[in-house]
């Protein structure tokens, strides 16, 4: 339960996907007053009605990218969680100004409304692919961030908290593997990986809603959270998938990596580890609150220190049996495989 949203109203933008949507069933768990969803497609917003049938959501039709149309979805709002983005690795890849126009220019769009509209706290939501970014996804995503910690820099007197929250690899969201996975094993068909060794986190949409909760209960403006999660293989993933759905021995096709992505994914950098709070289940990053003065950091200096990135690589992995048991846990598995909730 998100109990800081309970009687609070939540401003959600890309609303109508699969973080938005798991985030507004949290928050209207939780005891919030209203929810306005706020998203550019109406086909989803009139089916997201129809599935949640409660008055306390309402739908705001709009662009990030249009500054205006964000300021009636931000009225009388006390938190905001910033999801809408393009978030697809090849899409960016070619046609890198549309990633620019929404990602960052949308991001910058979303905080100024909501700092002039009286909102309390704003949640962004940024990727592993923000770190050492070799893609045009994760190159916006990174000035996404940037653009945060400008404003908490350059408005310390803000009523409005700005931070952050990075994920890897969410499982069952848009644009997840898992369902391709499924899709293949029951039709008997190969699986068909980029590459085996490469690994992901492994994160379900309710740890996500875990990790804006605390990032809402706990930020201070320009902070960054991420969540410790365990990762797998991507063979190792393909393999639980069948296995749950009876072939324990499916037939393996690689592909290739598609364009822009990594073998591993890294969701605190080394520079981000040495200043790294470890607060239990998340790793809080405080922002650089240093000025432009420069010089005056020149006589006392800083000692360097060193730290291991956080990556899929070094993160807790999981074998097949481990990776089946979390898969388990997701709604949409057990539901496919007739057990219960």
């Amino acid at each position: 339960m998100l109990t800081v949203l309970n009687g609070a109203t939540v401003a959600i933008t890309g609303g109508t996907g699969s973080f938005g949507s798991t985030m507004a069933r949290h928050c209207l768990a939780s005891g919030a007053k209203a929810v306005h969803i706020f998203s550019r497609d109406e086909a989803k917003q009139d089916d997201m009605r129809r599935k949640f049938h409660d008055e306390r959501v309402r739908f705001f039709l709009g662009d990030v990218r249009d500054h205006e149309s964000l300021w009636p979805a931000m009225r009388d709002v006390d938190y905001v969680f910033h999801a809408a983005a393009l978030k697809q690795v090849p899409s960016c890849e070619f046609f890198p100004q549309q990633a620019v126009l929404t990602n960052v220019n949308g991001s910058d769009n979303v905080i100024d409304v909501a700092a002039r509209s009286g909102v309390k706290s704003l949640v962004c939501l940024s990727t592993d692919k923000a770190v050492y970014p070799i893609n045009v996804m994760g190159m916006t995503k990174a000035l996404m961030e940037k653009t945060a910690q400008a404003f908490a820099r350059n408005n310390p007197g803000s009523a409005m908290t700005v931070s952050m929250t990075r994920y890897g690899n969410v499982m069952y969201s848009r644009g997840s593997v898992i369902p391709v996975f499924e899709k293949q094993a029951l039709a008997g068909e190969p699986l068909t990986l980029t590459v085996p060794d490469m690994t992901r986190y492994l994160m379900s949409l309710e740890d996500s809603v875990t990790l804006v909760e605390h990032a809402f209960s706990h930020a201070q403006p320009g902070d960054l959270f991420v969540m410790k999660a365990p990762a797998s293989t991507v063979e190792v993933l393909a393999r639980a998938v069948a296995s749950l759905f009876g072939n324990d021995d499916p037939q393996i096709r690689v592909i290739g990596a598609r364009h822009g992505e990594k073998m591993h994914e890294t969701l605190l950098g080394e520079e981000e580890m040495v200043k790294a709070v470890d607060e239990g289940d998340f790793y809080r990053v405080p922002m650089d609150a240093r000025g432009l003065q420069y010089e005056q950091y020149f006589d006392e200096g800083q000692q360097s220190a060193i730290a291991s990135a956080y990556t899929s690589e070094n993160a807790r992995r999981l074998d097949v049996e481990g990776t089946k048991e979390l898969l388990l846990t997701l709604p949409q598995i057990r539901e496919h495989l007739g057990l219960e909730a």
